[in-house]
């Protein structure tokens, strides 16, 4: 059975809480077990790591280098923190043992660029991803539009744009492609729109609307539309993503992806202070 290592800001988080039942109950459940866990601080009100472990039944682990050396797959959480995920990752991402970065990979594109550079100097495959992208809607949808002009896709879903924003983006990613040169955010205070360029004529809308579900909608080929009210199944084939890469050190879309969602992350974090202006991604290549 594969060891996983948890490494994490603080343990007491969502993430950290579910994932190890996730894996225990997925198809690949009897080949991984997550084995040990390391937190770098515990904040008032959260459970310390002891507990945690205690209660969760994995080891504690006494530094990242532990878990590192003694783990075969490294998952470092973070979810809440992702300014983190860079120092965090540095010891894993030059293991050449499969990493999986949670959500939001980096707090900005430069931080995302080192961390995908000190990978491939490693040899280190590496996966991060918001588990929306993994919905079965998505995967259809994907088929749908193969081999056609995608022109508009906007999603639809709750939470702040700061920790939320992610879950929105990586789906229109995942179905529009890269090539985004620039954001506006144009909404307000009680609802969030940023509404995203590309050079070609494509156009994407990202909406925040309070206690809103997961939805999307997308125009593509010669005026045909899909609307998708109900997304549903994005964590349990998440996690078995997440497992068959930690079996191959493949992952089912480019990391070109992944930076075009930070760079699109970080542009409408910067455009949430200048309303109804445009604000240019960063240069990605």
């Amino acid at each position: 059975m594969k060891k996983i290592g948890f490494i994490d800001h603080y343990i007491n988080e969502w993430h950290a809480d579910n994932y190890p039942r996730m894996i225990a109950e997925s198809s690949l459940g009897t080949e991984f077990e997550v084995a040990l866990a390391w937190e770098e601080t515990c904040p008032a009100g959260k459970k310390p790591i002891d507990a945690w472990c205690a209660d969760i039944g994995i080891a504690k682990a006494e530094s990242i280098e532990q878990v590192v050396e003694e783990c075969d797959c490294l998952i470092v959480l973070s979810p809440d923190n992702p300014e983190r995920h860079e120092d965090l990752s540095r010891l894993p991402l030059a293991s050449g043992k499969p990493v999986y970065v949670d959500k939001p990979f980096a707090d900005s594109l430069a931080a995302g660029k080192r961390m995908v550079e000190l990978a491939k100097a490693h040899k280190t495959p590496l996966m991060s991803s918001s588990a929306l992208r993994f919905d079965s809607t998505v995967d259809e949808t994907l088929k749908m539009v193969e081999g056609k002009r995608v022109d508009f896709v906007t999603t639809r879903g709750p939470g702040q744009f700061g920790v939320y924003g992610i879950h929105q983006v990586e789906p229109l990613v995942a179905i529009m492609g890269t090539g985004a040169t620039r954001v506006m955010q144009c909404g307000n205070e009680a609802c969030k729109l940023m509404v995203i360029d590309y050079a070609d004529g494509r156009r994407g809308a990202v909406n925040l609307v309070p206690n809103a579900p997961f939805q999307f909608m997308v125009s593509y080929g010669e005026g045909q539309m899909r609307a998708v009210n109900t997304m549903s199944d994005f964590f349990p084939r998440f996690i078995e993503a997440m497992l068959a890469f930690f079996q191959t050190g493949q992952q089912t879309f480019p990391i070109e992806q992944t930076l075009e969602i930070t760079a699109l992350l970080e542009a409408g974090g910067a455009a949430l202070g200048k309303m109804d202006t445009w604000v240019s991604l960063e240069v990605r290549g």
